[in-house]
């Protein structure tokens, strides 16, 4: 787990220099929006998605130059979709990472145009890849497309919507939640499978989807059990906020201890997805640290 913490932390590093040069663009005329978009975006976090996409690239041999401009779009449409969570029409939620979330800080317009312009700009940085080939770029596009739209992302989070204040069942939970948070995990691993071009076989691609789609609902359960019973200092922003908002939940179904055993089932899962692959140590180890984080 050493091992693992270092490249974590190389792999943020890393990430932290190519969404700086990114996002050096200055003009003053727009000095809030790009304050904004900073902030939103180079405001740390766990850069869980940049992570799977570049580690998935090199499990297959593929190069970082051509997995970073991917891996930056990735975080910028999670970026946009935490600004716009937060906003008072949606969560109105007021600390994000131990922090005043955007349109506190802004004002709720300028986030809005925040979170508007880091979905954009996503495109543009993927679409300007010059490490991988014209039709892999296409494949990139189209997938950030439909896994951050309305049949992905976007999706989940309207059924959430329409959920609150509802009694729902499990499987819509599950449902919800593979769309609104599953969605993006999925995509960042494929897009890491993507960037490693032809080192990286459909069989190779499905091991890796099988692998993020457990950890992703296994990384919403965490969430949940974090929302009832985690530190708020460590956490980064309000505890219970779930229950405030007479939202649906995993522990509306489960206890605390059941929903870990169902998050460590999933988490098991996903290794053996990729476990008989060489090099996979990392991303094995990297699931269960999701599994047992506090924040």
């Amino acid at each position: 787990m050493a091992e693992l913490k270092v490249m974590i932390n190389d792999d943020a590093a890393l990430m932290e220099r190519t969404l700086e040069r990114y996002f050096s663009i200055d003009d003053d005329k727009y000095p809030v929006l790009f304050d904004a978009m900073r902030y939103g975006v180079l405001d740390g976090g766990k850069r869980v998605r940049p992570f799977l996409a570049i580690e998935f690239c090199r499990l297959w041999g593929g190069d970082d130059n051509a997995v970073l401009p991917f891996a930056t779009a990735i975080e910028c449409i999670h970026s946009y979709s935490l600004v716009h969570d937060d906003l008072p029409c949606m969560d109105n939620d007021t600390l994000r990472r131990g922090k005043p979330t955007n349109h506190v800080k802004f004002g709720e317009a300028n986030a809005l145009l925040c979170g508007d312009s880091l979905l954009t700009y996503a495109f543009e940085i993927a679409s300007s890849n010059r490490y991988v080939s014209a039709d892999n770029i296409v494949k990139a596009v189209n997938l950030l497309a439909y896994m951050a739209g309305p049949m992905g992302m976007v999706g989940g989070q309207q059924i959430d919507l329409l959920s609150e204040g509802k009694d729902i069942d499990l499987d819509t939970l599950k449902y919800l939640h593979a769309r609104k948070t599953g969605c993006l995990i999925r995509c960042a691993s494929q897009l890491g499978c993507i960037a490693a071009q032809d080192k990286c076989d459909p069989e190779k691609l499905t091991a890796a989807d099988k692998y993020a789609s457990c950890i992703g609902l296994a990384f919403q359960i965490v969430d949940d059990i974090l929302d009832k019973t985690g530190d708020e200092a460590i956490f980064g922003k309000p505890i219970g906020s779930d229950e405030e908002q007479n939202k649906t939940t995993f522990l509306t179904f489960m206890s605390v201890e059941e929903a870990y055993k169902e998050a460590a089932k999933l988490t098991e899962e996903a290794k053996e997805a990729i476990a008989s692959y060489p090099g996979s140590e990392i991303l094995c180890d990297f699931a269960d640290y999701l599994l047992t984080r506090n924040k």
